[in-house]
């Protein structure tokens, strides 16, 4: 699917998207207790959309990095459309953004 076409309440989502920022992660306070979460965008050519980076999710990608995610869910927070994956979703870097030191 492609970012464009994503509209809220959507859920088993499959998009393929480029890491473009990811925020620091902060610790928030949820159902399940205290967790870390860090806010990403991720875009294609139709667009940029928010994804939330949980625990150790936060650390498998970085900015440049091209991902699949399967079986989000769409959520709004602060009018702002934002993906979501559940514990049965899954997160998968397919290319890596290596980045080469020159000296």
């Amino acid at each position: 699917m492609k970012i464009a076409d994503i509209k809220l309440g959507m859920s088993g989502i499959t998009v393929e998207a480029k890491v473009v920022e990811i925020s620091e992660p902060r610790d928030v306070n949820t159902k399940y207790g205290i967790r870390t979460v860090a806010d990403a965008i991720i875009e294609d050519d139709t667009g940029q959309i928010r994804f939330s980076l949980w625990e150790d999710q936060i650390d498998s990608v970085s900015v440049g990095d091209n991902v699949i995610i399967r079986g989000a869910y769409v959520t709004q927070f602060r009018n702002v459309l934002q993906l979501n994956i559940p514990k049965a979703g899954k997160l998968e870097v397919i290319k890596q953004n290596l980045k080469e030191d020159f000296i």
